[in-house]
């Protein structure tokens, strides 16, 4: 059963592979930097866990599904599976596809394997976010498809489309379809719509404002010592805070 509501695209494919060259607390200080809405509510609140952290951050807007493995009257809706898989594909990518677990934290079963995540990649897909569990982990990596989940489980039970294109709620966080994601080992953000347009920017300023400034102050050089390394922090922390306060009027987390 659909329930859509789609936020627009506003970032071009360019700009979303720049984006997923960072690390998602890295694309958070940036984003900080330029936005008005709460820092609390963009991100998960529950632990999650990233099964292929190798393959770096993950960015796509929202596609949701709700599944209920340990529901067998599901699967007697034999039109579910055909009605969503046309959902996503009239979808724009790239997309992530959020799936809710109402079964969750009680994971019985998944609806994600080898089979799933390779039509959800061919169907524009680069990555999943459950509450629930996931299997095929291995297979999964081979087809370069990123998931983060609560656990891993064996079975499928009777894992079934119930419904999709609806908010649904994962890890402490609500996600709306179309919403854009970033995700990586740490966790997932959204980042809304109305900061897009400067997310990129305000990224790439804030990581080399960091390495220009305090983290270089913090490194180990041959012949400082200890007591000129405290020192070249503080001033660090001030040509931080100063750099961020020019471009963004915030001063950002180090400052003076």
């Amino acid at each position: 059963m659909r329930e859509e509501k789609l936020s627009a695209h506003t970032l071009s494919e360019g700009d979303l592979l720049r984006l997923r060259r960072f690390s998602t607390p890295t694309v958070y200080n940036g984003w900080e930097q330029v936005s008005r809405v709460d820092r609390r509510s963009v991100v998960n609140r529950d632990a999650v866990q990233d099964f292929m952290p190798q393959f770096g951050p993950m960015i796509g807007y929202a596609v949701t599904l709700e599944v209920e493995p340990s529901n067998p009257r599901h699967i007697e809706r034999s039109e579910a599976p055909r009605e969503y898989r046309a959902y996503l594909e009239s979808v724009p990518g790239p997309k992530i596809v959020v799936v809710k677990d109402v079964d969750s934290p009680n994971v019985i079963g998944t609806y994600f394997g080898e089979v799933n995540a390779s039509l959800h990649r061919a169907l524009g897909c680069v990555g999943m976010i459950t509450d629930g569990g996931v299997r095929d982990i291995v297979e999964m990596g081979s087809l370069g498809f990123k998931a983060l989940a609560q656990r891993l489980c064996v079975g499928h039970a009777y894992a079934w489309p119930v419904r999709w294109g609806h908010a649904v709620e994962v890890f402490g966080l609500t996600i709306e379809p179309g919403q854009l994601l970033h995700a990586d080992q740490h966790g997932f953000m959204v980042i809304p719509e109305e900061d897009q347009g400067r997310v990129l920017e305000a990224t790439q300023f804030m990581d080399a404002n960091e390495c220009h400034t305090v983290i270089g102050a913090s490194q180990v050089l041959r012949g400082r010592s200890m007591t000129e390394t405290r020192a070249a922090m503080v001033e660090a922390e001030k040509r931080f805070g100063a750099a961020a306060r020019q471009q963004f009027g915030k001063s950002g987390e180090w400052s003076d």
